[in-house]
């Protein structure tokens, strides 16, 4: 892989991570009512589903979900029931963060990544926005190398 094409991905990349979604709610969720630790917490458990969405498409998602349409319905089932119950908890939260950080109330690490995780791995949009950016680079390489440096530029 060239480096004018991996600068584009890399491009592309920082685009998609800069763009505002239910992930920079979560983190920012963690980040303002457990502190810095919180929000590193979910930031890499996030950017840890993220490696492996990119992994999995890499490896084949595409085949894997033209062959098999019901594994989508499925992950966009689990990734609606989940952005369902986020918003339910949001709306009928007691106080907002700024109470809870006056009461002292805060979650453990471990909830905090788990969320970070479950917002990366349940959302099927990235699978459908990695399937679609992929198969732009994969086909300029494909060698193990190149794939590599794709998953690893996420």
């Amino acid at each position: 892989m060239s480096f004018t094409i991996w600068l584009s991905l890399l491009a592309i990349c920082l685009l998609g991570a800069m763009s505002p979604g239910p992930s920079l709610a979560i983190v920012a969720k963690h980040s303002l009512a457990g502190g810095r630790q919180h929000g590193l917490a979910t930031a890499w458990a996030h950017a840890f589903g993220i490696g492996v969405y990119a992994l999995v498409t890499v490896l084949g998602l595409s085949v894997l979900l033209h062959q098999f349409p019901l594994v989508f319905k499925g992950i966009s089932l689990l990734g609606a029931l989940y952005l369902a119950w986020l918003g339910y908890n949001a709306l009928s939260s007691k106080g907002g963060i700024v109470e809870r950080l006056e009461s002292g109330k805060q979650v453990s690490v471990m909830t905090a990544a788990k969320e970070g995780l479950f917002i990366s791995l349940l959302s099927p949009k990235i699978a459908l926005f990695f399937t679609a950016l992929f198969s732009q680079f994969v086909a300029v390489g494909s060698e193990v190398s190149d794939k590599a440096i794709i998953v690893f530029t996420l």
